[in-house]
C-alpha cells in the first residue's frame, strides 16, 4: 500500500485543506476511506465518484478485473491532479483511493471524494479528477471474461482513442494477440 495523508495548505479563510491518496490491494471502504477523510463542518457538499467492476464489457461477460500500477508514479501523478484541483476550485478536502490487484464484480476499483462549501466546486472537481486520472495515471487493467479469454494490459482510459490489442487464450494456454484500431 502506498499513501499520502497531508494537510495540503490553508484556504483563503485559513481552513486546513486535507489530501489523502491511497493505492492498495485492499478493498475500498467508502465510509472510512472516503467520506470520513473529507467531511468538515465548513463543507456544504461532499461529492463522490465510486467506480465498480461491472459484469460486462462490449458484449462480453466479465468475471473480474485486474489492475497493475507503477505505484510511486501513480501516487505522484494523482497528487499533481489534486494540486491542480486545489488551485482551480474552492474545495476543502480530497480523498482518492485506487485499488490494484484483483477486483471482483461489484467491488470498487476507485473512490474519489471531494468536499467544498458549495456543490458546484466539488461536483466539477470530481468529474475533472476521474477523467484526468483515467487519462494520465500509470494504472493498467486487464479484463478476464467468463469464456476464458482476457484482454491485454491496457491503459485505464475507456474514452481514449488509441490502437488497442485484443488478447485471447488459445486451447494451448498461450496468449495470442491481434492488433486492431479502436474507432470510437
Amino acid at each position: 500500500m502506498s499513501t499520502v495523508d497531508i494537510i495540503f495548505d490553508k484556504n483563503k479563510d485559513g481552513i486546513d485543506r486535507g489530501l489523502y491518496i491511497e493505492v492498495s490491494e485492499e478493498p475500498i471502504d467508502f465510509k472510512v476511506g472516503g467520506y470520513n477523510r473529507v467531511e468538515d463542518d465548513n463543507a456544504g457538499a461532499i461529492s463522490t465518484f465510486l467506480g465498480t467492476t461491472r459484469n460486462n464489457f462490449k458484449g462480453k461477460n466479465v468475471e473480474k478485473l485486474e489492475y497493475e500500477a507503477y505505484t510511486p508514479m501513480a501516487v505522484k501523478e494523482i497528487a499533481k491532479i489534486c494540486s491542480h484541483l486545489f488551485t482551480t476550485y474552492n474545495i476543502l478536502h480530497i480523498a482518492v483511493l485506487h485499488r490494484i490487484g484483483t477486483v471482483p464484480i461489484g467491488e470498487a476499483s476507485i473512490l474519489i471524494a471531494i468536499s467544498s462549501a458549495h456543490r458546484h466546486d466539488s461536483l466539477t472537481a470530481v468529474q475533472y479528477a476521474i477523467d484526468t486520472i483515467k487519462a494520465t495515471v500509470p494504472i493498467w487493467k486487464k479484463e478476464y471474461y467468463t469464456d476464458g479469454t482476457m484482454s491485454v494490459w491496457k491503459d485505464n482510459c475507456e474514452s481514449c482513442h488509441y490502437t488497442t490489442t485484443k488478447s485471447t487464450l488459445n486451447n494451448d494456454g498461450h496468449d495470442h494477440q491481434h492488433s486492431g484500431h479502436n474507432k470510437h
